[in-house]
């Protein structure tokens, strides 16, 4: 039923339609979980480079940055205790978006995106006010329960709501404001570590609650997808009308980028302002790739991407290699080239994996299952983000500036992937997208026995 209301739809013209307040309006709303989500990103590198917040919930790590001198620049913040902080969230997370896609498939993406905001929210209080490390982590949980539930849910709502023509880019909206969110949390940062009396840190992570205020409160008036009406109510009038609404009109850079900039000997003022500078060059791309992404397509900006960031990777890994040992910090000229060069990899992320990531897996489900298919995305996300986050300091101690070579070869690995294996989705709907496997060269063939099998079975 649902695929024959929206072929009718398309087949009648109404996916061409013009862009609406409506869409426009609930699409920001709901992109609110990406400032959530980048938010928390860049305030967790920043807060875990600053000294009092370090001195007081990890003293071990501070007496290693300020009394050790024979340890070596590469392994002054190794510490399981630091990255758990950092990484907890993303265990939470990772469990939380399985929850999340049975809520999502029963009751719509509009209580996800409800109770991920409220969970946020939760986590923001218990972090601003921790005592101990455990409450600290504790609030990293809730976050992480919150950013699951906004991850998975946000969006599928934005693909869902928006019309065919416009879909790229109002998907890569949600990485968008997530370099919105990373962006603020870094400019924060900088003015909270000025604060007299080592207490900044309580801001920046008190802040958080802010956007995941906006999100809950504004979820409350969201409306609901067409897409979802179907699913829970089949009550095609219904999903007719909100149709015709929609249709008439880097994880490891982003968490420890202070600590890296420390690692080449910037002060913590200085790091935290780098961090700044890089967050701008991430939001300025992301917006690039939303006015782009619908004319060149997703494939092109994947591989041209994925290129920048391997050439950067390994360049900052040479010059780490040549000026950076154990003691001592680089000379000031080649540390602006490491920044520059990590701005290079920053804007290339940003055009291209980074809100692509999110907007692909989004559109590429038929309905049956495209809150299972978004939750296994996010979870896999998940998961890989803890593993690169919980062992990214202990690496960079071991493999000091190989990291950046061993990232790199996962970059080719990544781009090869899409030069072989992804089908072009720009500009077909949501609900055709089955066409595109069809149509592929790798993906026809096991397409076509699929379809094989299931007319045997109904036979």
């Amino acid at each position: 039923m649902a695929v024959e209301l929206s072929i009718k739809s398309y087949q009648g013209g109404l996916c061409n339609g013009k862009m609406t307040w409506f869409v426009v309006l609930s699409c920001m709303m709901a992109a609110m979980g990406g400032v959530i989500f980048g938010y928390d990103i860049g305030i967790t590198g920043g807060v875990t480079s600053m000294e009092p917040f370090l001195e007081k919930f990890f003293p071990k790590v501070y007496r290693k940055m300020k009394e050790d001198t024979e340890i070596s620049n590469y392994c002054k913040f190794d510490s399981q205790l630091l990255t758990s902080f950092t990484s907890s969230m993303y265990v939470a997370g990772f469990i939380a978006s399985f929850f999340a896609s049975s809520i999502t498939k029963a009751f719509g993406r509009k209580p996800s995106i409800l109770l991920g905001g409220a969970a946020f929210l939760a986590g923001a209080a218990l972090g601003g006010a921790a005592f101990n490390v455990y409450m600290l982590i504790f609030g990293r949980v809730l976050l992480g329960v919150g950013v699951g539930f906004a991850n998975q849910a946000v969006p599928l709502y934005l693909s869902e709501m928006a019309p065919p023509r416009y879909r790229g880019a109002i998907n890569n909206g949600f990485q968008f404001s997530i370099g919105i969110g990373a962006l603020s949390a870094n400019l924060i940062n900088y003015g909270t570590e000025k604060i007299k009396g080592g207490w900044g840190w309580r801001i920046s992570l008190a802040l958080a609650a802010v956007p995941a205020t906006i999100l809950t409160l504004g979820a409350v008036f969201l409306p609901e997808t067409p897409n979802s009406l179907i699913q829970l109510t089949d009550d095609t009038e219904r999903a007719k009308l909100m149709l015709q609404r929609q249709v008439t009109g880097i994880n490891v850079i982003a968490f420890y980028a202070p600590i890296l900039f420390r690692t080449i000997g910037l002060g913590e003022s200085a790091s935290l302002m780098s961090s700044v500078v890089t967050g701008i060059v991430g939001t300025g791309s992301t917006f690039i790739s939303m006015l782009v992404v619908d004319k060149l397509g997703r494939r092109a900006l994947f591989i041209f991407g994925g290129v920048q960031m391997l050439v950067s990777q390994i360049m900052v890994g040479g010059i780490m290699a040549a000026q950076l040992g154990d003691h001592g910090g680089v000379g000031e000229g080649y540390a602006y080239v490491v920044l520059i060069l990590i701005c290079v990899y920053v804007a290339g992320f940003g055009w291209s994996w980074g809100p692509l990531g999110w907007l692909v897996p989004s559109e590429i489900f038929p309905l049956e299952i495209r809150s299972a298919g978004q939750s296994i995305v996010v979870a896999v996300s998940f998961l890989f983000t803890f593993i690169v986050a919980q062992t990214f300091l202990a690496m960079l101690c071991h493999f000091k500036s190989g990291v950046f070579f061993f990232f790199g070869g996962w970059v080719v690995v990544m781009t090869a992937f899409v030069y072989y294996l992804l089908p072009e989705t720009k500009n077909i709907p949501i609900e055709k997208m089955d066409r595109v496997w069809r149509e592929h060269g790798f993906w026809n063939k096991i397409v076509g026995e699929m379809d094989e099998q299931t007319k045997i079975e109904a036979a």
